[in-house]
C-alpha cells in the first residue's frame, strides 16, 4: 500500500470519539453550575423512558391476534435466531396500528446513541423495500413481569431489547447491522454508509503496527457468512485468527480500547459499557485481530474486512461488496 493511501485512512477517520469527549464537557460544565443545576438534571433523568418500558407499553396494546402471531415463550429457539436479511415473523410492523408503530419506532430509536440515531434509523429505511414499516418484530416472555426481550428484524438489520433479562449478554444475543448505502456494490469510499466509519477506525489500529506484527494480522480470505454459525463462540485464549493483542504494546492496546469503543458509538451506552465490561473481564489480552487481503476493495490497502474475536465474542465486519457486521458478546462461550 502507497504511503499517501495510509495518511488518507488516517485523515478520514471519524470523529466520534472527539464527540464523546465534548458530551462529557458539556456534562462537567452542568455540574460546575451548582446543586441547583445537578437537581435539573436528576429530574430529567427521572422522566427518562427506555426501551424496556416502551416494550411493556407496546406489549400491552397488542390485541388477542397481534399476541398470537408476534408474542411467543421465554425459551423459544426463534429468540436466538439471527440473519443478515430476515423478517423474524410474517408481520409487518407496518400492520400494526399507527399507536404502535410508533413505538417500535421509539423502542429502536432508544437502543441508540442520540449521535446516531438518524443514521442509524435512515439505514433501515434505506434498506429495506417498503422502509422501516417493512421490517418485523417479536416479543418473547412478559414484559413487565420477568425475563422478556423485543427482537427487530429485517435486511441489514437484528437488534434486541432484553433489559438484562439475559445474563451475560452483552445487547441480549447477537446482533446484526450492515448498509448499502450506493447499491449492492460499493466503490472503495463506502460514500454515504453509515457504519464504514468502522472500518476507517480499525485500518488506524493497522496504521499503528510494525512489519511483523502486519503479518501476522493480515490474512487471506474471512470466515465468511454463514447465518448463526457467524457468531459461533468458540471459547479459545489462544490460536485464533490474526494478531493477539497480548502481543501488542501499551500504546497499541490503548489505542485498541479506543477505536472498539468508538466503534460501540452507535449504540446506547448501557449496551456499549455493558459490551466493554464483558470484554475486559474475559481478558483484553485474548483478543485477536485479523484483515482480510483477498478481499479488498479496489486493490487500495484500506482493509474492508476485519473481524476482532476473543474466547467470548466475535465481531465480524465484512465490508465488500457491501458491509454486513455481526457481533455477538457474552460472558461464556
Amino acid at each position: 500500500m502507497k504511503n499517501t493511501s495510509r495518511i488518507e485512512v488516517l485523515n478520514s477517520c471519524d470523529n466520534s470519539r472527539r464527540d464523546f469527549l465534548k458530551t462529557t464537557g458539556a456534562g462537567l460544565t452542568l455540574a460546575a453550575a451548582g446543586p441547583l443545576a445537578s437537581i435539573g438534571v436528576a429530574e430529567k433523568k427521572k422522566k427518562v423512558i427506555s426501551s424496556e418500558t416502551l416494550t411493556a407499553k407496546l406489549y400491552k396494546s397488542l390485541n388477542e391476534k397481534q399476541r398470537k402471531l408476534i408474542c411467543f415463550p421465554w425459551e423459544h429457539p426463534l429468540r436466538s435466531a439471527i440473519n443478515n436479511n430476515w423478517h423474524i415473523t410474517k408481520t409487518a410492523v407496518g400492520d400494526m396500528e399507527d399507536d404502535q408503530i410508533d413505538l417500535v419506532k421509539e423502542i429502536f430509536n432508544g437502543l441508540h446513541s442520540p449521535e446516531y440515531q438518524k443514521a442509524v434509523y435512515d439505514q433501515v429505511v434505506h434498506d429495506s423495500a417498503d422502509g422501516f414499516e417493512d421490517s418485523a418484530i417479536a416479543i418473547f416472555g412478559k414484559p413487565g413481569s420477568g425475563k422478556f426481550e423485543f427482537v427487530f428484524t429485517g435486511r441489514h438489520v437484528t437488534r434486541r431489547c432484553d433489559g438484562d433479562s439475559l445474563d451475560g449478554a452483552a445487547f441480549g444475543g447477537p446482533i446484526f447491522y450492515g448498509h448499502a448505502a450506493k447499491g449492492f456494490n460499493e466503490k472503495p469510499d463506502h460514500e454515504g454508509n453509515a457504519y464504514w466509519f468502522q472500518a476507517k477506525r480499525t485500518n488506524e489500529l493497522f496504521q499503528a503496527l510494525d512489519g511483523k506484527q502486519r503479518k501476522v494480522a493480515l490474512l487471506g480470505k474471512s470466515r465468511g457468512e454463514h447465518g448463526a454459525k457467524t457468531v459461533k463462540l468458540t471459547g479459545k485464549k489462544s490460536g485464533l485468527p490474526g494478531l493477539r493483542a497480548a502481543d501488542m504494546s501499551k500504546d497499541q492496546k490503548g489505542l485498541m480500547r479506543e477505536v472498539m469503543t468508538d466503534m460501540l458509538a452507535p449504540f446506547r451506552k448501557k449496551d456499549a459499557d455493558e459490551s466493554m465490561n464483558l470484554i475486559e473481564k474475559n481478558g483484553f489480552d485474548n483478543l485477536h485481530i485479523a484483515y482480510y487481503k483477498d478481499e479488498d476493495l479496489g486493490k487500495d490497502g484500506v482493509w474492508d474486512v476485519w473481524q476482532v474475536e476473543g474466547p467470548q465474542m466475535i465481531w465480524y465486519f465484512r465490508g465488500a461488496p457491501h458491509v454486513h457486521t455481526w457481533l455477538h458478546i457474552r460472558d461464556k462461550a
